[in-house]
C-alpha cells in the first residue's frame, strides 16, 4: 500500500505501471495495483478482471490495507481497481488526464454503487 502511496500525482497513462515502477511516465489502475503488490512479494497480472481473481475474497467489514478493491463492469469483468488505504479511502489510477490519487470510495455515491468487491492477493513464500 505505501509503494502506492508513494505514486499520488503521477499520470495516469493507460497500460501503465509494471512491477519495477511507472512505465510511459505513469500508471492505468491494474498496473499500480501490480505494481504496489510486486513490493510485498506477490506477482499479478496487468488486467484488472484477471486481478479480481488472484486472492482470496474479503468481505468490506473485514478491508485491510494493501487489499485490492473492484469496480463497475456490471456482470462482466470489473473495470477499476485502486489499493485500500482505511476507512473507506483506495488510491487508484482514476482515468485519462488525471493522476494517481486517494477517493473516500465509501462516501462516494458513484463508487459505492460500482462496488464488486475486495481480493487480498498472497504474496509469494519461499517455498512457492
Amino acid at each position: 500500500m505505501a509503494a502506492a502511496l508513494r505514486q499520488v500525482g503521477r499520470p495516469y497513462v493507460w497500460g501503465g505501471g509494471s512491477s519495477a515502477g511507472p512505465t510511459g511516465g505513469g500508471f492505468d489502475c491494474s498496473g499500480l495495483a501490480l505494481h504496489a503488490w510486486s513490493r510485498a512479494g506477490a506477482a499479478l497480472t496487468h488486467y484488472t478482471g484477471s486481478q479480481f481473481r488472484q486472492g482470496r475474497r474479503v468481505p468490506f467489514s473485514q478491508l485491510r490495507p494493501g487489499d485490492l478493491v473492484f469496480f463497475g463492469g456490471g456482470s462482466g469483468d470489473p473495470t477499476h481497481v485502486g489499493v485500500y488505504v482505511k476507512n473507506g479511502v483506495m488510491v487508484h489510477a482514476p482515468k485519462t488526464g488525471d493522476v494517481v490519487r486517494t477517493t473516500d470510495f465509501a462516501a462516494s455515491t458513484y463508487y459505492r454503487s460500482r462496488y464488486r468487491g475486495a481480493v487480498r492477493p498472497a504474496p509469494r513464500t519461499a517455498a512457492s
